[in-house]
């Protein structure tokens, strides 16, 4: 099963970049930009990487963006990443990136978005991953703000997909950003969202009536609601679960209990993600490897994940009938 997994051709569709920030690259970016950070080395970063929730992880999380000051810095965080994904043959990975994190402490927007599209291009011509990129809005922060994002990114349009919106849920419920979600629309963005994760059901239900999104990030507690779950198969809404993340911030307390495969059973259209790698103890296929043990998912149930993620994606028609057809021959071959 683990060299299954391993060799199997997949998609990621839900992935902080600044999530990927593994302690070695923290300690040498911050070395090269001379910024001091509270660690003595790349263990005691390790050993702090253990939260009881979302806020505990943000906290941590934003304190190592810190050191990412320069164009080149976005870019090597974002190369090691797509290395990764070559090794684990993700062919076509979707990139979350939080402007705000950046410009809030006085790093150009255009620093950011040149850095981490350079390497996407690169990535493309020298391993063969595709990708895209998600311009995600802080929820903590206010509507205003994100609206002043929004306007920062309109020169860098051709380089975005589509926007997101993270960080601490509970509190900031999608209706709070209605308005710059229709703005960005308008500018061509596609409209996705964070919901569900320590957030009600209703939550989920404000994101899609409200926010008009096209898919689900988390979506766990769309399972309180029968009715939303019936409404989410319905519109053909995919939801990118992140298995080993929801064991770190404790929004489930074992794989096990994980509802990934409830909800297969249910007839919703999932996925398997690492959402912050470089904290939540595991890559991609380390999701896919601890929840198929979990769960006990056959070859088919990982096909028919890994058929999702290209199936859901951002991709344009052509490019995932080429892909789907790449898992077709790998599923019959294996």
């Amino acid at each position: 099963m683990i060299d299954f997994i391993n060799k199997l051709p997949k998609a990621e569709l839900h992935l902080h970049i600044e999530g990927t920030f593994e302690p070695e690259l923290m300690f040498e970016i911050a070395k090269r930009n001379n910024i001091k950070i509270p660690f003595q080395s790349v263990d005691e970063i390790k050993m702090a990487y253990q939260f009881n929730c979302l806020q505990d992880f943000l906290d941590i999380y934003y304190q190592g963006a810190n050191v990412l000051v320069k164009e080149q810095d976005f870019y090597d965080l974002t190369f090691s990443y797509l290395q990764k994904c070559a090794l684990q043959n993700v062919r076509h990975t979707e990139i979350m990136f939080d402007p705000q994190t950046h410009t809030e402490r006085g790093i150009a927007f255009e620093t950011v978005i040149k850095g981490i599209s350079r390497a996407c291009v690169d990535a493309k011509e020298k391993l063969n991953v595709s990708s895209l990129l998600i311009m995600s809005y802080l929820r903590h922060l206010s509507e205003e703000d994100a609206l002043k994002t929004l306007q920062q990114s309109l020169p860098y349009k051709e380089l975005i997909t589509a926007i997101g919106l993270d960080s601490s849920e509970k509190g900031n419920p999608p209706s709070k950003f209605k308005n710059v979600f229709q703005a960005s629309v308008d500018q061509g963005y596609i409209p996705l969202a964070h919901a569900g994760e320590e957030g009600s059901s209703e939550y989920v239900w404000e994101a899609i009536d409200l926010l008009k999104i096209i898919r689900i990030d988390h979506g766990n507690n769309a399972l309180q609601d029968p009715i939303l779950v019936k409404e989410i198969i319905k519109r053909d809404f995919a939801l990118t679960l992140c298995p080993l993340s929801n064991i770190s911030l404790q929004v489930v307390d074992d794989l096990k209990d994980h509802p990934l495969k409830k909800m297969m059973e249910l007839g919703l259209k999932v996925t398997v993600n690492s959402d912050d790698p470089a904290y939540f103890g595991g890559q991609i296929n380390q999701n896919f490897i601890e929840v198929q043990k979990a769960l006990d998912l056959s070859k088919e149930d990982l096909y028919e994940l890994a058929k999702n993620s290209f199936q859901y994606s951002l991709l344009n028609e052509n490019m995932k009938q080429e892909y789907l057809q790449e898992l077709r021959t790998f599923y019959k071959e294996n």
